[in-house]
């Protein structure tokens, strides 16, 4: 939890992102994603400073184990002095203990989007899914969170003015709206119209566009001219690093491109054969392609 210091902006944990972005599809299967196609709703998770602290917290915890479809675990919400946002302890269950800071008692209206990730964490846990090491365990658990429809509310809770600032989670705000446009894109759902605070939906933005131009790279028709000349060069020398592309020959000598799928970013191998259609064995996706 960043509290009144600065707040990292741009992308530096990308490549992790699109790593989870996968791992996700691969242990749930595209079918099982599919199914988080609505997102968690406001008015679920609304908590104003009338409610009573605690039961407003169990209310909330429980519509995001049931978004999360988690009918058999039972969320416990305490508050206390810490430094981090929150902490969940993830035992066998049923029962699971989610600490959060203190601050959360004046700072109602974010409640929702720490117990977000923490119940996540829960899913995951459930799951068998994680990361190696602390940093990269939480982005994936972030990316989840926003992927599978609950994280626009870590977006959200982004606010940064002259005199101080806030932001939940591990990614940067740019990154939150990276993962929520790549979830758009797939569900065609408009997170931005639940945005209160205003540098949330400005990340948005820029997240979504970032997420627009992993369709718009060779050798996806719809590339721009300059990515299919660079594309033809290096298919012709046998580049492509740092294009997300690369050439190798297969066993009868022939050559044959490898790219990542700009839906679930499983890498996709074909022929080198002029225009073809691709469909992603992963998330099914049909590409259009100039290889």
């Amino acid at each position: 939890m960043t509290s009144g210091g600065p707040v990292e902006h741009g992308y530096p944990h990308l490549e992790t992102v699109r790593a989870a972005i996968t791992a996700l599809y691969k242990r749930l299967s595209n079918d099982t994603v599919r199914t988080f196609a609505s997102s968690v709703v406001p008015a679920d998770v609304a908590f104003c400073d009338t409610d009573d602290l605690h039961l407003g917290a169990q209310r909330v915890a429980r519509e995001l184990v049931r978004h999360y479809r988690l009918p058999d675990a039972r969320i416990i919400v305490s508050f206390r002095e810490m430094t981090h946002a929150a902490n969940v302890e993830l035992a066998a269950g049923p029962e699971y203990f989610v600490e959060l800071n203190d601050r959360f008692r004046t700072h109602r209206r974010d409640i929702g989007a720490a117990l977000a990730h923490e119940i996540m964490h829960v899913y995951l846990h459930r799951l068998d899914l994680s990361f190696p090491g602390t940093r990269d365990n939480e982005i994936l658990t972030d990316t989840a969170t926003a992927y599978l429809g609950a994280g626009w509310l870590l977006l959200d809770a982004y606010r940064e003015d002259g005199a101080s600032s806030q932001k939940l989670g591990y990614l940067t705000p740019e990154e939150f709206g990276y993962v929520l446009g790549k979830r758009a894109l797939v569900f065609g759902e408009d997170p931005s119209v639940w945005f209160t605070s205003a540098q949330a939906y400005t990340a948005y933005g820029k997240g979504l566009a970032e997420a627009r131009r992993d369709g718009e790279r060779p050798p996806l028709v719809a590339a721009g001219w300059a990515g299919r000349r660079r594309y033809a060069r290096d298919r012709r020398q046998g580049g492509g690093v740092g294009a997300g592309y690369s050439f190798s020959a297969d066993g009868g000598g022939r050559l044959r491109v490898s790219f990542p799928c700009p839906t679930c970013q499983q890498r996709i191998r074909v022929a080198v054969a002029g225009r073809v259609r691709v469909r992603c064995g992963l998330c099914r996706t049909v590409l259009e392609c100039d290889t």
